[in-house]
């Protein structure tokens, strides 16, 4: 099929060393995504546990369990210049957290990862969004617990005020289901 068949050219036809240099730094930092090509292309599968450069809280695994996040990335033709969608599937948030902010979720069901969406250029790596996604749910599960009130503005990447909320938040579910 030529061109003049209206067939849409892919991103990474137009960039096939960004789609090289992502599959490259995804598999280092997150081996459990797998590249899918349909559409936009994207990735699904789990994010690391805990993938920062700081020791895991004692109780991180007894309130989120053994294994990271489920996730959909999905990329948009405009790809790298229009950052992709994080969609976490498990844990999926409530239709309800969808309109407030202290979630991060965007009405579609995305994570909301940038205060301004300046702060993509475009040169950034897809990581560094990926690592956002798995504090994200971190956070989540603490607004849940109730030991937070929202997610901080610029997430537990590289912020670890937070990290010793992590066995609170394990405590606090312990003594829920010691109720139920």
């Amino acid at each position: 099929m030529s061109k003049s068949d209206n067939r849409s050219t892919a991103w990474w036809e137009c960039e096939p060393r960004r789609l090289e240099r992502d599959r490259h730094e995804i598999q280092a930092a997150c081996p459990e995504l797998v590249w899918d090509p349909l559409g936009a292309g994207g990735w699904r599968g789990f994010l690391p546990l805990w993938p920062f450069d700081r020791p895991e809280p004692p109780r991180l695994r007894d309130l989120i369990g053994n294994q990271g996040m489920l996730i959909r990335v999905l990329y948009g033709q405009a790809y790298p210049m229009v950052p992709p969608a994080i969609y976490p599937l498990d844990p999926r948030p409530e239709l309800f957290e969808y309109t407030q902010t202290r979630f991060h979720v965007l009405g579609d069901g995305s994570l909301c990862l940038f205060q301004d969406n300046s702060v993509w250029t475009g040169r950034e790596s897809v990581v560094e969004l990926l690592q956002k996604a798995a504090g994200w749910r971190v956070e989540y599960a603490l607004v849940k617990s109730g030991v937070a009130e929202a997610m901080t503005i610029n997430g537990i990447v590289s912020d670890d005020s937070r990290d010793c909320l992590v066995d609170q938040a394990a405590e606090a579910n312990d003594n829920k289901e010691e109720l139920a």
